[in-house]
This record gives C-alpha cells, structure tokens and sequence, in this order.
C-alpha cells in the first residue's frame, strides 16, 4: 500500500505538471500563428523548418523570372532590423525594391536546388505591400 504522504506528493506533482504544460501550450500556437521576426528565423531555424511562418520586413534585389513550366516568378531579399531572408514564390507579386512587406510561406532552412544548397529561405504563398493595406485593419 502506499502511504498518504506519497499519494499527496504524487497528486501536486501531477498537478504541478499539468498546470506548466497548460500555460506552456498557448505561448506556442500564439507564435506559431503571429508574426515571426527574421531574426528569430535565423537564430532558430531547425525550430521553424518546413513550417508555415509570416514575416514582415525591407524588400531588396527584387527580380522577377519564369520557372520551367513558363509561368511567371519572382525572388527578393527580405530584410529587418538584423538579419536577411530569400523569398521565392510562383505568380507576380506587386511590390518593388524598398517596399516594406508581410510574407507568408514556408520556411527551409536548407534546401537543395541542384549542385547549390540555399539557406534560410521562405517559399511564399502571400506577399503584402504594407502601403497598400487598409489602415484601419494595421496596428
């Protein structure tokens, strides 16, 4: 049989843990679904590889192109205050070099693209010119 003292033990603990993995559970989905800054990216990016992340920043080097398939594609670096991400994605995109921008795509920590290996790159699925957002709907 085993003593009161240890089944009281046993319960706070119990408790104790789920309390933690409770209050531990929303910080992560808030993260994972705010904005992410390039510099958290860059400092963690095993942490946010493969995932789904939104970011905002500079647009520099901007360059359009066409893929394989003929369809139209464009490229640019992303900047914030310290640190730099390439953004790749399929369609036109309506921004130019220097617009302040929100992404959202794919993070790749490293991704294979023939004999070269690209790092730290977003695949977008949006790219959102901060000048042509309503501000009634921007903080």
């Amino acid at each position: 049989m085993i003593p009161l003292r240890s089944m009281a033990r046993i319960s706070v603990l119990m408790l104790c843990m789920l309390v933690l993995s409770l209050s531990i559970l929303p910080v992560a989905s808030l993260s994972a679904a705010g904005l992410v800054e390039v510099t958290e990216l860059l400092a963690h990016p095993d942490h946010y590889n493969h995932q789904v992340v939104t970011v905002s920043g500079r647009v520099s080097s901007f360059q359009l192109a066409t893929n394989r398939d003929g369809q139209p594609a464009f490229g640019f670096l992303l900047q914030d205050t310290a640190g730099t991400v390439k953004v790749v994605g399929l369609g036109k995109a309506d921004v130019r070099e220097g617009d302040y921008v929100v992404v959202e795509g794919i993070f790749s920590r490293l991704r294979q693209a023939g004999r070269a290996i690209v790092y730290n790159e977003i695949k977008a699925t949006s790219v959102q010119s901060m000048a042509k957002m309503n501000p009634d709907l921007v903080g």
